[in-house]
């Protein structure tokens, strides 16, 4: 490990209140015997050059959620080919003065889609149209989707993701929240926060389709409550694409193993879990 010194990290967003990272986070330093510590920040769009400005030698690296990934791309000396590919950080690391990112929400998405024992198939419907769309395009992509489709409040940002979709070799179209109802799709996967997803009309098929439920505040979502299908939770793939923040913290590479790394998974898991 890098940089002994380096103990401090955190995650940034906003809202950040929610976030079960600091559980997470600390379940896991704590199994690896790490004394390092894990705070929240509140920072909103535009705040990140100017706190990454402020860290002193003491930091180690950050994680990242919305709406801060798009501009975190923007702010690394160097970044992951997943990084490059989705535009999107989520992970800072801190070394040597340079800050490399990485993305590892597309490895959340797909390890929380293979413990449900889900797959794509052919089809995704993709509910929202931001970052964490673009992670979800590469995840379906790397399973064997051949076909997606981008719902959103506005066609800009979907038409956005839908042209990064075809750069990526996929049948991809746009669609407004309110009209799913004659959709069809092998999986659907709600990007949208919150119980943003409450309102939106899915006529008959699509509740029966398999569904990632990325928002887990609160869980079960009002989203998750109403669907028939199979569910993938949100809380797995952020426990997920943790693992794989950890790894880079404390190995300076998100594929590397942990020490006894079920035991840590394990830990981290168990966190999630007793708080509700």
């Amino acid at each position: 490990m890098t940089d002994p010194d380096r103990t401090r990290l955190a995650v940034l967003g906003s809202p950040i209140a929610h976030s079960r990272s600091p559980l997470l986070h600390a379940a896991a330093y704590a199994a690896l015997g790490l004394p390092w510590s894990y705070e929240r920040h509140e920072v909103g769009e535009g705040g990140l050059a100017s706190f990454l400005d402020g860290l002193d030698d003491s930091w180690r690296g950050l994680s990242l959620t919305m709406p801060l990934k798009p501009e975190a791309f923007g702010l690394v000396d160097t970044a992951s080919d997943v990084a490059e590919e989705t535009g999107a950080v989520n992970t800072l690391l801190l070394v040597g003065g340079r800050r490399a990112g990485y993305n590892t929400d597309v490895h959340g998405i797909m390890q929380a889609l293979r413990d449900a024992r889900i797959e794509p198939g052919r089809s995704t419907l993709v509910l929202g149209a931001g970052a964490t769309a673009r992670s979800v395009v590469s995840a379906v992509r790397r399973l064997g989707a051949e076909e997606v489709t981008i719902a959103g409040r506005r066609p800009a940002p979907a038409e956005a993701v839908a042209d990064y979709a075809r750069r990526l070799g996929l049948d991809a179209g746009t669609t407004g929240l309110d009209r799913l109802a004659a959709l069809d799709a092998d999986l659907v996967v709600n990007t949208i926060p919150g119980g943003a997803g409450a309102g939106i009309a899915f006529g008959e098929r699509l509740p029966h389709a398999p569904l990632l439920e990325i928002a887990y505040d609160p869980w079960p979502s009002p989203l998750v409550e109403r669907w028939s299908g199979p569910v993938a939770s949100g809380l797995e793939m952020l426990l997920h694409q943790a693992v794989a923040q950890v790894r880079v913290f404390a190995t300076g590479e998100p594929d590397a193993p942990l020490p006894d790394e079920a035991a840590v998974v394990a830990a981290m898991r168990a966190a999630i879990a007793g708080a509700g």
